[in-house]
């Protein structure tokens, strides 16, 4: 048998599990979507930003809009390729954008819960692998792993990318991680791990007397290609090569201030009544680090920590959008380490009631953020 098939078999019931857990929560929120008049694929489908991508892959960029409150919102912010392969979609398949969509954002999903399990299985045996994608399929956001959204594709590229480096297939990793960085504005911490770990590497040959490998550094220059091509890219058509890709994201809103913004408005979420979603969000955010602290305390490899870490400090370090934290958390799957091998190391009833109230909360709450909730996701 390949060794791929071979890997694919040994995955199956985690994938089997995943499928579940993602098929019932769409099927929790088509009802309560029903119930209230709406359709649900077009809520999976044209929900929020992924009206931007449709828009970009039917059309190009160049869409901006102004608002009165001096917030300015252009196209240039969504990274290129979920649109790209949306429009290769439906040029090869006779499907409207919207399903063109969601056809990619499933796929990746898949791709990225055999990844994750990939390694999972490497570092901890096939019982914490297969907790670990259920725990990924069954988190707070995890409807966004069935939307025309692009946390899918970018986790898809990132654990497989995170795997080569695991298995040291240099390029590719360093390819894998340059399709990441074209993905999402986040990417970058695939290129980042990449980048990391070469050196580390690089550094134990030396001390030990010992040739590199030239594979190494082409995976490392090729890793943050994708990301800073977008971005240099952006920058030349606003005049400003360097700052232009920033320049737009402030006009939405969106800056790294270290977290300022973020305590600012953690403080507001304390000291006055809000939405549920702020709220939650808060707390899933604050999670978030708690499970970074854990897992520095896991010692996991270097390409692990190094990728998870920078997630981390884009997402609490950002300013903006702040109902939107934990959704940017959604591929950092290593966060979910620690909890996969307490939940294995536990009583299995104990863990069985774990999981049935994280499915509860995941399929409610996945709901209420796509059908009721005011703010975006």
């Amino acid at each position: 048998m390949p060794r791929w098939r071979a890997a694919l078999y040994r995955a199956a019931p985690a994938l089997g599990l995943f499928a579940a857990a993602r098929l019932t929560g769409m099927t929790v929120m088509a009802l309560w979507a029903w119930h209230t008049g709406r359709s649900p694929r077009a809520l999976l489908a044209m929900s929020w930003d992924s009206d931007w991508y449709l828009a970009i892959a039917a059309h190009g960029y160049g869409t901006t809009l102004y608002w009165p409150d001096g917030v300015v919102q252009s196209d240039l912010a969504f990274f290129p390729l979920y649109p790209g392969l949306v429009r290769l979609v439906t040029v090869l398949l006779p499907v409207a954008g919207g399903t063109a969509g969601l056809l990619v954002s499933w796929t990746a999903a898949g791709a990225a819960a055999w990844g994750i399990h990939l390694i999972g299985e490497k570092l901890y045996g096939r019982d914490v692998a297969t907790t670990l994608v259920l725990l990924w399929g069954l988190l707070p956001h995890s409807i966004v792993l069935s939307m025309a959204y692009t946390e899918p594709l970018l986790t898809a590229f990132a654990a497989w990318s995170l795997y080569a480096l695991l298995t040291r297939r240099w390029l590719w990793a360093g390819a894998l991680a340059a399709l990441a960085g074209a993905a999402r504005p986040n990417g970058i911490a695939v290129a980042a791990a990449v980048g990391a770990t070469v050196a580390y590497e690089a550094w134990r040959l030396f001390r030990d007397e010992r040739r590199t490998d030239w594979r190494m550094w082409a995976g490392a220059a090729v890793a943050p290609a994708g990301w800073a091509g977008y971005l240099l890219w952006v920058g030349v058509r606003k005049g400003d090569p360097l700052g232009g890709y920033f320049a737009v994201q402030a006009g939405w809103t969106s800056r790294f201030d270290f977290g300022a913004g973020t305590l600012g408005f953690a403080r507001s979420v304390v000291t006055r009544p809000m939405d549920l979603g702020f709220t939650v969000a808060l707390l899933l955010t604050g999670a978030g680090v708690v499970l970074a602290a854990l897992l520095v305390v896991e010692r996991p490899p270097l390409p692990l920590l190094v990728y998870t870490a920078v997630l981390v400090v884009i997402a609490v370090g950002g300013s903006g959008f702040f109902e939107s934290k934990p959704r940017f958390l959604v591929p950092a799957f290593p966060l979910l380490l620690p909890v996969a091998c307490a939940l294995r190391r536990a009583r299995p009833r104990a863990a069985a009631v774990v999981v049935a109230a994280l499915a509860g909360v995941s399929f409610g709450y996945g709901t209420y953020l796509l059908v009721l909730a005011p703010m975006a996701l």
